[in-house]
Formats: C-alpha cells, sequence, structure tokens
C-alpha cells in the first residue's frame, strides 16, 4: 500500500528512525545498513514495507530498494519474521546475503543470530532461484562515524538482547576495537551472543 516516504529526520538509532512529513511523525524500524546510509542527512526518502499484526502496524524503512527487496524475500520463507530479515540485514550487506544464498554458503547465513543450521539451508532452497535471477543488489559501504559503545548497546537490547549479557560482550568488543564504528561494534558484538 506505502512504497516510500520523504521527509525530514526527527531521531535517528541504530534500529530506528522517525521522518516527519506532513506535520506527522512516522516510526520506522530498520537496519544497520539503513542506519549507515542515513547517518549525517537530514532528510531521507525510505522504501517502507509494512507488516500489519492483530496487535500493531509496524513499519520497516530502507534506504533502497533492493535492500527491500532481499527483505521481502527473506520474509517469504517459512520461519523467517520481520525482525529475523531485519537481523540479517543488520549483520550481512544485501549484497553478501544475496551471494551466501546464490552459493548455498549455510555458514555466512549461520553466523546471523536467530539462524539455525535448518533455516540457513531452508532460506537457500527457497531463496536460491528467486535471487540468482536478481543481479542488481548493490553492495552497502559503511561510513566511519563517531558514535559510542552506548549507541550499539541501546540498539542491540532494541533487537532484543538481554542488557546484561550484551553490556558484557560490548566492553570485550570495544576494548579490543576502539576506534571503531556503532554498525562494526555491533556487528562483532552480534557474531558473539
Amino acid at each position: 500500500m506505502f512504497e516510500y516516504i520523504k521527509g525530514i529526520i526527527v531521531d535517528l538509532t541504530p534500529t530506528s528512525v522517525v521522518v516527519e512529513t506532513g506535520g506527522i511523525g512516522y516510526f520506522l524500524n530498520i537496519s544497520l545498513n539503513t542506519y549507515s546510509k542515513l547517518s549525517g542527512h537530514k532528510e531521507a526518502q525510505l522504501y517502507l514495507h509494512q507488516v500489519v499484526r492483530e496487535d500493531a502496524h509496524l513499519f520497516f524503512g530502507f534506504f533502497d530498494a533492493n535492500e527491500r527487496g532481499i527483505f521481502r524475500h527473506l520474509i517469504s520463507v517459512s520461519g523467517v519474521g520481520a525482525n529475523t530479515a531485519r537481523m540479517m540485514l543488520s549483520s550481512l550487506t544485501p549484497s553478501e546475503i544475496q551471494s551466501a544464498i546464490i552459493s548455498s554458503n549455510v555458514k555466512t547465513l549461520q553466523g546471523v543470530k536467530g539462524i539455525g543450521a535448518k533455516s540457513a539451508q531452508r532460506i537457500i532452497i527457497e531463496l536460491k532461484d528467486k535471487l540468482g535471477k536478481d543481479t542488481d543488489i548493490s553492495d552497502f559501504s559503511l561510513p566511519q562515524n563517531n558514535t559510542t559503545k552506548e549507541e550499539a548497546l541501546s540498539a542491540l537490547v532494541m533487537l532484543g538482547f538481554a542488557k546484561n549479557s550484551v553490556t558484557k560482550v560490548i566492553d570485550k568488543v570495544f576494548a579490543a576495537n576502539i576506534d571503531a564504528s556503532v554498525e562494526d561494534l555491533i556487528k562483532l558484538a552480534l557474531k558473539q551472543l
């Protein structure tokens, strides 16, 4: 029903953005890939995917249509919900996901929190032919940002991880990677959670 939203970025976190347009602020769930593309911008145009549940109407925002396409492919797989797909897009770039699926790389997909061997195999089986036809998935580059371990911690807690376990992992990862961006901290922490 909704294709995209264009407006002023009112609030931006690694897991969400509030875009104001027409006097209304829209809360959108986003991946780390989209967050890194939006950092430093005051306005944005994000492609939308709406999830309607009995208890909520949720919007997921994507920097470009290619990322949204991968998201939609992922949620079409039995057992992969919107939050799992967002987690995958926060751990891997859309092109890395596409490449892993096309090359049947179960290990790469299993590296994402919440994706076991059976889920990874199911994703590959169901999407290999579909994604093999899509060759225009663009690679996202992650710019370096001045961010803190608190932002990384907050993002992981918002993604559903327990604060106590996340705090220990983030402290350990941050100590070893002091100059890392928030995206890098989160990706490194995701591999250890």
